[in-house]
């Protein structure tokens, strides 16, 4: 395993401890990091328009698009390093 893929997996156990709950734009923030970091770009269907939660998180992960693996696992540690 890289370097970076053994801080990815850090900062993902780290942001299970973190100091306060982080509010919800970073929470989304979070989530397309990790979802672009781990996955790649988004691959599936855009959420209805009753599924708010579901769809303002795609949105956030479809931001992405195009971004590679390694600056997205880079802006997840990052962000998480900031929250504690």
């Amino acid at each position: 395993m890289s370097d970076l893929a053994t801080q990815f997996e850090a900062a993902r156990a780290d942001s299970k401890n973190l100091p306060e709950k982080p509010d919800n734009m970073t929470l989304l923030k979070l989530y397309a990091f990790y979802k672009q970091g781990s996955e790649g770009d988004v691959n599936t269907e855009r959420p209805g328009m009753t599924q708010f939660v579901d769809r303002a998180k795609w949105d956030a992960w479809n931001e992405l698009k195009g971004s590679s693996k390694e600056s997205a696992q880079q802006g997840y540690i990052d962000l998480i390093e900031s929250l504690k």
